[in-house]
């Protein structure tokens, strides 16, 4: 008999002083936690929780300063960098799943599954890659760039600092019809661009802290990059790429996860950045059967 899969209510969780939303489902099987990518929250696996938790335990969570999570004052109370996110979910492993754990992120959500499977190893039993960002901005990648990108980025970066402006251009992003236009972008399929989907994306928006966060992050230049964590990879691995991803080019991405710690690439045709809302019927059954073949290794 398959677990229940309907996701439970928002639950939270106190972390280093800071309240932490996530969701769970599934009673009986290995425990999966699903890891959204920058802007997104728990919502954007709506679609696949229900499949996966009829399984494995199933969990999603917001990162600490996106979808239902607090959202404290960057430098003065937190640091958001992939190491920070990183110990947040070996610590929601170490004290709300209780065991190793499968991590499945997307976007910049996968660097954060990699520092974590690196940095604490003994908490990953698996990582599947959806989209993984390539981190294009970051400043070792500088000198690869055009030069029209290699000054422009980092001059907009600097000007985003100063609060009147970062705010009036948090203020124009944070609206219904820029929202749309920029998942359109994302996404292959405009049909995908929902009327829940931006509803989700949209109301952590409105929260205190939110557009200091995400001013935060768009100067956050430096940390970790995938090439330098996927080599001390010690655990499996895999990685899903919607083909049409405009943001993170699925060539460079071939190429970057061509290494051995990775065991499979399945590219995804017209789909874009975000596949596991956009292709579920594409990525659920991936996403299981894997997911199966770790669980019959590891018990």
């Amino acid at each position: 008999m398959t677990s229940i899969a309907t996701p439970t209510a928002n639950t939270t969780w106190m972390w280093r002083g800071h309240q932490i939303n996530y969701q769970t489902a599934g009673e009986t099987g290995v425990p999966v936690l699903l890891i959204h990518g920058f802007g997104a929250s728990v919502g954007h696996w709506r679609k696949n929780i229900p499949v996966l938790a009829e399984n494995c335990r199933c969990y999603a969570i917001d990162l600490i300063g996106f979808g239902g999570s607090a959202k404290p004052t960057p430098g003065s109370e937190i640091e958001y960098t992939f190491e920070t996110w990183a110990a947040q979910v070996v610590d929601f492993c170490r004290e709300i799943i209780g065991s190793p754990t499968i991590l499945i992120g997307n976007s910049i959500g996968c660097i954060v599954a990699l520092q974590a499977a690196v940095t604490n190893p003994e908490f990953v039993t698996g990582v599947a890659l959806l989209n993984c960002s390539l981190r294009l901005l970051h400043d070792r990648k500088r000198a690869e760039m055009p030069l029209y990108r290699r000054w422009g980025a980092p001059l907009l970066q600097s000007i985003l600092t100063i609060p009147a402006i970062g705010n009036f251009f948090f203020k124009q992003l944070a609206q219904r019809k820029v929202v749309r236009n920029i998942l359109l972008q994302a996404y292959h399929h405009p049909e995908a661009v929902s009327e829940e989907l931006i509803d989700i994306l949209m109301a952590p928006a409105a929260d205190a802290g939110a557009a200091d966060v995400f001013l935060k992050f768009t100067a956050y230049s430096w940390g970790p990059l995938p090439e330098d964590l996927l080599p001390q990879l010690s655990c499996p691995a895999i990685a899903i790429w919607g083909a049409a991803d405009p943001w993170e080019p699925i060539a460079q991405g071939r190429e970057l996860m061509n290494v051995s710690t990775v065991d499979e690439f399945i590219e995804l045709p017209d789909v874009g950045h975000c596949p596991q809302d956009e292709a579920p019927e594409l990525v659920n059954p991936v996403l299981s059967n894997w997911i199966g073949k770790l669980a019959s290794v590891t018990c």
